[in-house]
């Protein structure tokens, strides 16, 4: 399986780095990673991560401005895509076809493809505006999954939170996950 990850400048790109370290567990899913410039600066301040460090656990790192990269083709097979932590602002880029930069049309490509595109929007409330964009990315094959807090599992920390955010996205590539069956008949 091949998947593109791109991290852009919202606020939880350790969600995203928990994602690249999962995946770098499974032998079967070759990765190709886009950091945006803002992604870069957040990583720097929400975290104790080092960039080079994140770049490691792709396969294929790209820089956001490389258009001629192959992730750039609709003749380079892959089996999807995920922006996490999703900027508001690339959300209305793709929305709109605005491919600016190789994270942009990688997910363009990735809609007019018909592949699986999953973004993780980072923004709290949604106003008018990102929620008409991400209700269009939608109607277009878009999955859009907000990193939602869970309570149902009893969840022990933030690390905890993370983790299950992370199973939910591989569960819908297919992938192996550790997700707590949700049993309805709790009393």
């Amino acid at each position: 399986m091949r998947l593109i990850i791109g991290m852009t400048g919202a606020s939880g790109v350790v969600i995203a780095v928990e994602l690249l370290k999962r995946l770098k567990a499974i032998e079967s899913v070759e990765t190709h990673l886009i950091i945006t410039e803002g992604a870069e600066l957040t990583i720097r301040d929400e975290t104790d991560f080092d960039v080079f460090d994140i770049r490691r656990l792709a396969d294929f790192v790209y820089d956001v401005n490389e258009m001629d990269a192959s992730i750039a083709s609709g003749s380079f097979l892959v089996d999807g895509m995920i922006i996490i932590p999703c900027t508001m602002k690339t959300l209305a880029g793709i929305v709109c076809g605005y491919c600016e930069n190789l994270l942009l049309r990688a997910a363009d490509v990735c809609i007019k493809e018909n592949r699986k595109l999953l973004l993780v929007p980072r923004e709290m409330p949604f106003s008018r505006i990102h929620l008409r964009n991400m209700k269009e990315l939608a109607d277009c094959g878009a999955i859009i999954m907000p990193p939602v807090m869970t309570f149902y599992n009893t969840p022990k920390g933030m690390d905890a939170q993370i983790s299950h955010i992370v199973d939910k996205i591989l569960r819908i590539y297919n992938l192996p996950d550790e997700l707590v069956e949700w049993k309805g008949d709790r009393k």
